[in-house]
């Protein structure tokens, strides 16, 4: 059996090969990687959105509310996959869309706004809410499926002579 014919060969389950375990790994780090460079630039622009100008923010056209709460969960998605620690970075973007918020008050063409804080922070909530339930999710789904092929092999052990 050469090399390649034996990374092809299934390990616990048929699902389930080296290739694609070697594979999945480097390209979680890459995507890692490039995301870590990507967040210094998004916070800037989340900055500049919240404490520039106003016409400098883009909006939508459903709402301010949609528009803060959507924003606030999709930067904590995409943080949560640089640092898979969901509460942690919803607390961190819960707490940065109160600053930011309130460091509007010093700005001259906007004012605080309590509303805003709360779509802010309940869209880094919300987002920290799914990222923590997708990731207990594939957990007892890996665990489930472990348990089930050591079942199996346990099973198949027993039987064979």
């Amino acid at each position: 059996m050469d090399a390649g014919t034996a990374l092809e060969q299934p390990v616990q389950n048929d699902y389930i090969t080296l290739r694609s375990i070697a594979a999945s790994a480097d390209v979680k780090q890459h995507f890692r990687t490039v995301a870590r460079y990507c967040c210094v630039p998004i916070v800037v622009l989340l900055v500049i959105a919240a404490l520039g100008p106003e016409k400098w923010a883009p909006r939508t056209h459903l709402g301010w509310q949609f528009d803060h709460f959507i924003g606030y969960f999709g930067i904590t998605l995409f943080f949560y996959f640089t640092w898979p620690r969901p509460f942690l970075v919803g607390g961190v973007f819960m707490a940065v869309a109160a600053l930011l918020e309130c460091l509007q008050a010093f700005t001259p063409d906007r004012s605080a706004y309590l509303p805003a804080i709360f779509y802010g922070a309940g869209g880094a909530l919300a987002a920290a809410l799914v990222a923590e339930l997708f990731m207990r999710a594939w957990r007892w789904r890996l665990t489930s499926a472990r348990a089930a092929s050591g079942l199996s092999s346990l099973h198949h052990d027993a039987v064979s002579p």
